[in-house]
């Protein structure tokens, strides 16, 4: 059994390793003749040091946003963002757009409706349903001719899928060409 240093401390008894304190380090280590409060803050070389890397781009001019989020500055001079601390808050937060609202709620719709089908599809036995299908599809055949009532709720599904992948698209293409309009409204103004 391996014997164990002990000390005595305010009259109490304890082991050495108890009284020790471990020694904290700094991320990029100390200077002896120099106390830690003189050093510079990681922080800071860090900022110097990417100032110096990326100055041909920090130079590069800017267009200027309005933020309503304003830092507050600490007695140092530093600025604290707080939970938009990250990067320019407003250039990355997209604006409200009703379509895409309403695109993804259809892409849910259709992610249900597709697994709804996928399970009837299970049901109704046979390769002659796609062919069902795609006749009900282009109008060749009516819906109310089939008689079978698996293979009439099936096309039934089917049809409100297909209907729901074409108003997505729809939503989709009047979405783009919104954008579009808006680049070009952009390259147009006197500004650029």
């Amino acid at each position: 059994m391996d014997q164990q240093e002990l000390e005595i401390y305010d009259g109490i008894v304890v082991p050495a390793s108890a009284l020790r304190q471990e020694q904290r380090r700094t991320r990029y280590g100390n200077l002896a003749d120099l106390p830690d409060e003189e050093l510079a803050d990681p922080e800071e070389l860090e900022r110097v040091m990417y100032k110096q890397m990326w100055w041909p781009i920090l130079r590069l001019p800017q267009q200027r946003w309005e933020c309503r989020v304003r830092p507050n500055m600490d007695e140092d001079g530093r600025l604290d963002w707080g939970a938009f601390g990250t990067v320019d808050f407003d250039s990355y937060r997209p604006q409200h757009s009703r379509l895409r609202y309403r695109i993804e709620q259809l892409k849910e719709r259709l992610k249900d409706q597709s697994c709804l089908l996928r399970m009837m599809s299970d049901r109704v036995p046979g390769k002659t349903k796609y062919k069902i299908m795609r006749l009900v599809r282009t109008g060749v055949l009516d819906i109310g001719a089939i008689e079978n009532n698996e293979m009439y709720f099936l096309v039934a599904m089917y049809l409100r899928v297909w209907r729901l992948r074409r108003e997505i698209e729809h939503l989709r293409e009047k979405s783009r060409e919104q954008q579009e309009a808006k680049v070009r409204e952009l390259w147009a103004s006197p500004g650029c």
